[in-house]
C-alpha cells in the first residue's frame, strides 16, 4: 500500500484550550462558531452574497497565454505575468502537478513548458531544462491528451492527423442516436462542440522557431493505454475506425453535410452566449469558443469574440506581478454553503444579513429550460445555477443545496415568494432523479459508458452518472421539506445510496476530496431518514471514519485516492476534511466518542485569530484524476458547520473537556 504522511505525529489528548477559550469542549465550541459566523459575515457581499476565489491548476494560466498569442496579443503583458505564476507553480522535479502533493501531469507540464518558451524563456534555462526532462521521462508530446494535442495543433507543434477527430457533424445526430451531444456530460459538451468547429475549420498561429517543442517528442513514446476490458476493446476499436475513416474522408474532401453541421454547431455556441458569463459560464468552453469563431472568421474584434473576452478577464487574479484565474466563479455555491452553516446555529440578530443573502439567491433562481431539458422533456422550470449567471445549465448539487440552506433558516419556509421558490426547485430536482434512483449533476440519463471510449473522450468527464453525494444532498433537502418516507423519491433514493457503499464502508466522493466527502454525505443523507447507529451500514461508515482518523486528531485524504483508492482517507489533516468526518460521526449518532472530540479539538486548535481556517491542500473536484479545485472558503463554511452542529448535538453531554 502507498503511504501518505498523516501529518504531525504529536497526540492532542491532553490539548489545552486556547487563550481566552473557555475549558469546556462545547463552551469552546460555541465561542468558535462566533468567531467563524462573525469572519463569514466580514466577507458578505453589500447585496447579500458570496464568493470566494476558486483555484485551479496551471492549465489556465497556460491556455491563457497560448490565447492571447493566438489572437496576435503575444506582447500583451499578461503572457508575461501568467509566465511569472507558472514559473512559481513549477515542481522542483521540472514539471507541473494537477493539484498540490501532486505527481507531475504530462498534459499540463507541455502546456506550462509552450507557454513559457513564448514568453521568452530559454530552453536552456536551468527550470527548463528541468521540465523538458520531466515531459520526456512521462512520453512527451504523444502522452498528453487529445484536447491538448488539438490545442498545439492550432501552433503548429502536433499534427491534426494525429490528434483525434472531433467532427462537427456529430451535431446532426438525432437526439435518439447512441451518439448525440445530448448523451455528452454538460461541460463536455461545451467544450467539444466550440471544439469541433476548430477541428474543421483548423486555425493556425504561427509561432517563432525557437519556440517549437520539436525536443520533447520521444520516439516510441506510448500514447494512449491499452483497453482493459473486453467492452473496452471493442467500443475503443469501432471509435478508432470511425475516427480513421473521419480523417480520410477529410483529405478525399468527401464532406457532403459539413457546412450545415458547422452552421449548426456556430447557432448552438451563439445561442448558449445568452443569459450566461460566457459559454458554460467556464474557461476551456469559453476559449474554444473564441478560437472557434475565429477559425469561423469572425474579426478579432467582434462584439461576440469582445463579450467572450471580457467573461474570461472577469477571471483574472492580478497579484505580485503574476496573474493567475480562476475556472469560473462560484457565488451560488458558496452562498448556499454560507447559509447553511449559519442556518445551523442562527441568531435573531443575524437576520437581516441573512436575509440579503435569501434575496439573492431568488434572483438567481433559473427561469427558462436549458439544455436538461432534451433528456427530461415534461421537467419544469427551477432550480440554480453554480456561477452569476448560467442559465443554460442548473445543476442538483447547487440546487438542492440551496433547498437544504432555505429550510433550515426559520424565516425562509414561511416566507411566501420562498416557499413558492422552493416548490418550483423541487419539481424540477424530483424531475431530474434517474432510474438508478440517485441524481447526478447536470443531466438526467448521462450515464453511456460507452462514450468513454471516444478517441478525444480521454478528459475522463464525458459522462454525467449519478453520484453518492449529490443524492444524499437531494435526500437532505426532500427531508428538510416535508416529503414522506414513503415517497418514491425517497425510497428510491436511499436504495441508491446504500447500494453504493463500498466493502470497508465508505463511500466514494464525486465532487470532493474524496471518500471522506462522500462518507460524510452518504451518513448525513440516511440520518435524515432516520437511520442511526444500530444500522449497519451507518456503523460502518463511522467505523471507517474512525479508522482514517490522523495522530492529530483530524482527517485528510489526497485526491491521489482517485488514482490509488488503497490510500482512501489518508492525507495531511485539513479543517474542511476534519469538519466532514466530524459531521459524519455527528450523522451516526456520535455524541462523545473519543474519535469525535478530538476531531473537534483540532479544528478549535487550527482555528484562525481571525476566526477562519486555511487549507493549503485542495480538497474540491473537478474531474477526478484530471482536474482538482481549490475553494477558498471551504476551510471556514464547513469547520462552522460541524462544529455548530457539535454544539447543538452534545446538548446535556457533560461538558467537562475530556475524551471519553
Amino acid at each position: 500500500m502507498a503511504s501518505v504522511d498523516p501529518g504531525p505525529t504529536s497526540s492532542i489528548l491532553t490539548l489545552e484550550p486556547p487563550p481566552g477559550r473557555p475549558a469546556g469542549r462545547r463552551a469552546a465550541a460555541a465561542a468558535g462558531v462566533e468567531a467563524a459566523r462573525d469572519r463569514l459575515f466580514e466577507l458578505q457581499n453589500a447585496d447579500g452574497h458570496w464568493c470566494a476565489e476558486l483555484e485551479g491548476d496551471s492549465i489556465l494560466e497556460s491556455e491563457y497565454a497560448l490565447l492571447l498569442w493566438f489572437l496576435g496579443r503575444g506582447d500583451d503583458p499578461r503572457v508575461q505575468s501568467a509566465a511569472a505564476y507558472l514559473r512559481n507553480k513549477q515542481l522542483a522535479e521540472g514539471g507541473w502537478a494537477l493539484y498540490p502533493g501532486g505527481p507531475p501531469d504530462v498534459s499540463g507540464s507541455v502546456k506550462a513548458y509552450f507557454a513559457l518558451k513564448l514568453a521568452g524563456d530559454s530552453p536552456a534555462a536551468p527550470h527548463m531544462e528541468r521540465a523538458r526532462e520531466a515531459i520526456r521521462a512521462r512520453g512527451g508530446l504523444d502522452a498528453c491528451n487529445s484536447f491538448t494535442k488539438l490545442y498545439l495543433a492550432i501552433f503548429g507543434q502536433y499534427e491534426w492527423r494525429l490528434a483525434p477527430a472531433v467532427p462537427p457533424e456529430l451535431m446532426l445526430f438525432p437526439n435518439w442516436f447512441p451518439f448525440n451531444i445530448y448523451e455528452m456530460s454538460s461541460w463536455s459538451r461545451a467544450i467539444v462542440v466550440p471544439l469541433s468547429i476548430i477541428w474543421s475549420c483548423k486555425p493556425s498561429c504561427e509561432v517563432p522557431a525557437a519556440a517549437g517543442l520539436e525536443e520533447l517528442r520521444v520516439p516510441g513514446a506510448a500514447g494512449t493505454p491499452a483497453p482493459a476490458s473486453v467492452e473496452h476493446r471493442f467500443w475503443a476499436g469501432l471509435f478508432r475506425v470511425v475516427d480513421r475513416t473521419n480523417k480520410l474522408l477529410e483529405r478525399l474532401r468527401v464532406q457532403p453535410l459539413r457546412r450545415r453541421a458547422l452552421e449548426r454547431a456556430e447557432r448552438w455556441v451563439l445561442e448558449r452566449l445568452e443569459l450566461s458569463d460566457g459559454l458554460g459560464a467556464i474557461f476551456p468552453p469559453i476559449v474554444n469558443t473564441v478560437m472557434a469563431l475565429r477559425g469561423l472568421g469572425y474579426p478579432a474584434d467582434h462584439p461576440v469574440i469582445a463579450g467572450q473576452l471580457r467573461e474570461l478577464e472577469k477571471l483574472e487574479i492580478p497579484e505580485g506581478g503574476t496573474l493567475r484565474l480562476q475556472p469560473c466563479k462560484s457565488p451560488v455555491w458558496d452562498t448556499v454553503l454560507a447559509l447553511t452553516a449559519l442556518a445551523e446555529g442562527e441568531r435573531p440578530r443575524d437576520r437581516p444579513a441573512l436575509e440579503r443573502a435569501v434575496r439573492w439567491l431568488l434572483d438567481h433562481e433559473v427561469r427558462q429550460p436549458g439544455d436538461w431539458r432534451i433528456k427530461n422533456p415534461d421537467g419544469p422550470v427551477g432550480g440554480w445555477y453554480f456561477e452569476y449567471a448560467n442559465e443554460f445549465y442548473p445543476d442538483c448539487d447547487d440546487t438542492a443545496q440551496a433547498l437544504v440552506a432555505l429550510g433550515k433558516l426559520s424565516f425562509a419556509p414561511a416566507d411566501p415568494e420562498v416557499e413558492a421558490t422552493a416548490r418550483r426547485a423541487l419539481a424540477w430536482l424530483l424531475s431530474m432523479q434517474n432510474d438508478d434512483g440517485g441524481w447526478a449533476s447536470f443531466d438526467r440519463g448521462c450515464d453511456k459508458r460507452r462514450l468513454t471510449y471516444i478517441p478525444f473522450a480521454d478528459h475522463n468527464a464525458m459522462i454525467d452518472p449519478s453520484t453518492t453525494d449529490i443524492t444524499s444532498r437531494a435526500l437532505e433537502c426532500l427531508e428538510l421539506w416535508g416529503y414522506p418516507a414513503e415517497h418514491p423519491a425517497v425510497r428510491r433514493g436511499l436504495e441508491f445510496v446504500r447500494r453504493k457503499q463500498l466493502a470497508d464502508g465508505s463511500w466514494y466522493g464525486r465532487w470532493g476530496v474524496n471518500y471522506l466527502y462522500g462518507t460524510w454525505l452518504a451518513l448525513w443523507g440516511l440520518a435524515r431518514w432516520g437511520a442511526g447507529s444500530d444500522d449497519p451500514a451507518v456503523a460502518r461508515g463511522a467505523d471507517w471514519i474512525r479508522g482514517c482518523q490522523n495522530a492529530d486528531g483530524g482527517w485528510g485524504e489526497s485526491p491521489r485516492s482517485y488514482d490509488e483508492p488503497e490510500i482512501r482517507g489518508q492525507g495531511p489533516s485539513t479543517a474542511a476534511q476534519t469538519a466532514w468526518a466530524v459531521l459524519g460521526l455527528l450523522a451516526a449518532g456520535d455524541r462523545g466518542s473519543a474519535a469525535l472530540e478530538r476531531g473537534v479539538d483540532y479544528l478549535l486548535s487550527t482555528q484562525e485569530a481571525g476566526g477562519g481556517w486555511t487549507d493549503e491542500p485542495w480538497t474540491g473536484t473537478g474531474f477526478p484524476r484530471v482536474f482538482y479545485l481549490r475553494y477558498h472558503l471551504y476551510a471556514t463554511y464547513f469547520p462552522l458547520l460541524a462544529l455548530a452542529a457539535y454544539e447543538r448535538g452534545t446538548a446535556g453531554v457533560p461538558d467537562d473537556g475530556t475524551n471519553r
